[in-house]
């Protein structure tokens, strides 16, 4: 007899709220997680500090444990210090680098982990994936996916507007990658997970369509729900096949020629954009209304870049996954014809958004002349 159902992997726990850190040791308590707050909560720089002072009054059984993270190295240590005693729990509460660099040690050690959001740059909080740092490049590790996922909109709004900004771009391109998904399908026979691409979609779906900002509870709500929304699509099928398509080939490839300084969700939302035009994606200009109404780069000079390295980063792109097939590995164009979709691409945006300012002078020189 065939399963008639499957089980999803999925957080035991979703809170996206504001004050939800104040309630951390009730929240834990709750699920089950920790009844006693017999857990190691790992906090970064920056907010550090005061998210002690928050948590450490509701937490007197638990261990507090300082981290710059990002490094595979920085993740190593925390590590040898979950090993100095018995835990229920590893609570990572920050940014990226810091719940990144506590999901990779949890996962070594098989502890759950709890992923307290205090920004909206991208969905890592949610993913079953760590990126760090090792030998100067950067390196993408599977891990268990979060026990709980909770976002504190009261953090989060405090954040600079451009985490949240990024995040948008993170969420947005979704749309792109779940497209190139299945275009895979269709020409290479790759399979798909139906459950994870309606996942991914629905959450970008949602965000594109909602007319708040940055600065609306609502909105941010939303932009949560979305990137949690992608972290769960990718454990769903084991892979970022639903989150990462040409769009993060294009901003990989970005990093590797220019070592861009744009964040990473600037970068995957123009590289989405592209793609969709490149396939005529009917998302195309919902899109770019979206990314421009959030102040989101949608040309090359908006990033610091000239249109030839553009082109560049494009055509070195498939080189950065080498085994990912996108609309980039599918078209195969030549740098003259990248350019040429390229111009057409700037041309069909006049009719939908007026450009922002670019990045100063100097970064354009620096990545249109200087790159290595």
């Amino acid at each position: 007899m065939p399963l008639l159902t499957r089980t999803v992997n999925a957080p035991l726990i979703i809170e996206i709220r504001r004050g939800a850190l104040r309630d951390i040791a009730a929240i834990l308590a709750n699920r089950l997680i920790s009844s006693a707050g017999r857990v190691a909560v790992v906090v970064g720089p920056g907010l550090g500090e005061r998210i002690v002072e928050l948590v450490r009054p509701q937490l007197p059984s638990a261990d507090f444990i300082a981290v710059t993270g990002g490094t595979l190295e920085s993740a190593l240590a925390l590590g040898s210090k979950l090993q100095r005693r018995s835990y229920d729990a590893v609570v990572g509460i920050g940014g990226g680098r810091t719940l990144d660099t506590a999901k990779w040690a949890a996962a070594r050690y098989g502890l759950p982990m709890v992923s307290i959001a205090t920004s909206l740059a991208h969905d890592g909080f949610a993913s079953p994936v760590a990126s760090l740092e090792h030998d100067g490049r950067r390196y993408s590790y599977g891990v268990h996916l979060p026990i709980a996922v909770i976002v504190d909109l009261e953090f989060v709004g405090r954040a600079p507007a451009a985490q949240s900004r990024a995040g948008i771009g993170d969420a947005l391109s979704n749309l792109s990658a779940c497209a190139d998904w299945e275009l895979a399908h269709c020409v290479r026979g790759e399979p798909v997970d139906g459950l994870a691409l309606a996942l991914s979609r629905a959450g970008a779906e949602a965000l594109m369509n909602h007319p708040g900002s940055v600065r609306d509870e609502s909105f941010l709500t939303t932009l949560g729900e979305a990137l949690t929304l992608g972290g769960i699509a990718m454990s769903v099928c084991g892979s970022s096949r639903p989150c990462s398509g040409g769009c993060h080939e294009i901003s990989h490839a970005l990093d590797e020629l220019y070592a861009c300084p744009a964040s990473h969700g600037e970068q995957v939302g123009l590289g989405a954009l592209f793609c969709m035009f490149l396939r005529g994606d009917p998302n195309f200009r919902g899109v770019a209304a979206c990314l421009r109404r959030h102040g989101l780069p949608l040309r090359p000079a908006e990033l610091g870049l000239t249109d030839e390295a553009f082109v560049r980063a494009v055509a070195h792109a498939p080189n950065t996954r080498p085994d990912r097939y996108t609309i980039l590995e599918h078209l195969a164009l030549t740098p003259r014809e990248i350019a040429a979709k390229l111009e057409a691409y700037l041309e069909a945006l006049a009719g939908i958004a007026a450009p922002i300012a670019p990045m100063p002078a100097p970064a354009r020189t620096r990545y249109g002349a200087n790159a290595r």
